[in-house]
């Protein structure tokens, strides 16, 4: 995957990213150490250690001579693993850049309050970015931060960090929803992608709540091409 050794947590991140994304599905046999060892370019006891915190998120089942296989029925106490952009791309080999598009604080429109189950559309944060991997686009996300269950986001800096990244690490959830299709790019997500409008594109979503109260709503955009690389 690539030639620097990887830390566990890039590992761990990685195989998050692939069972959140339903490459792996449920009950699917994953590699074996050895096997992901010489894939990461890593010690076999790094693997180890990535593949035993999520077993213990209930994320992955581990049974002696039988493999590692992706949990049929994660515990509902398991918090899901959400892999950082940065540390995906960085993974691969390739150089990570991050743009800020915009930010406003604004109401949100009738399919967003839908989405989260708003009563109210007002104290609604609206983030655009692009992630780039070598200065190629490679993910143009599109979110909206409840600031009433978030309010610090109000003076988040996201002219240096992705929301994505701020949220992890300030605004831990307790369930989370990831929704996955195929679609054709707008004529906006074709500008920011360097793709024709219509191109097919990969369309991921994922809502995040804390305790109830609904965090981030956010809509993740990539090339098709991004797709083709991420199943070899």
């Amino acid at each position: 995957m690539t030639s620097q050794r990887a830390s566990f947590r890039t590992i761990r991140d990685e195989l998050s990213r692939r069972i959140a994304e339903r490459i792996w599905l449920p009950g699917t046999l994953i590699p074996g150490e050895e096997a992901l060892a010489e894939e990461f370019g890593a010690a076999r006891a790094t693997v180890n250690r990535a593949l035993q915190e999520l077993a213990r998120a209930g994320i992955l089942e581990r049974k002696r001579r039988a493999g590692t296989r992706v949990a049929l029925h994660p515990v509902r106490e398991a918090r899901f693993v959400i892999p950082r952009i940065r540390q995906e791309i960085e993974g691969r080999g390739s150089e990570y850049q991050y743009r800020l598009l915009s930010a406003e604080e604004t109401d949100a429109p009738e399919v967003i309050c839908a989405r989260l189950s708003l009563l109210s559309k007002s104290g609604m944060l609206h983030v655009r970015c692009l992630h780039l991997a070598d200065r190629v686009p490679y993910q143009y996300e599109d979110r909206w931060i409840n600031l009433n269950t978030v309010p610090d986001a109000r003076r988040a800096d996201f002219k240096s960090m992705g929301p994505n990244e701020w949220l992890v690490g300030h605004a831990p959830f307790s369930n989370a929803e990831f929704t996955f299709m195929a679609g054709a790019a707008s004529a906006d997500e074709a500008s920011l992608l360097q793709v024709r409008e219509g191109d097919p594109v990969f369309i991921g979503e994922r809502i995040t709540w804390m305790k109830g109260q609904p965090i981030t709503l956010a809509h993740l955009v990539h090339p098709s091409s991004h797709r083709m690389v991420t199943h070899l």
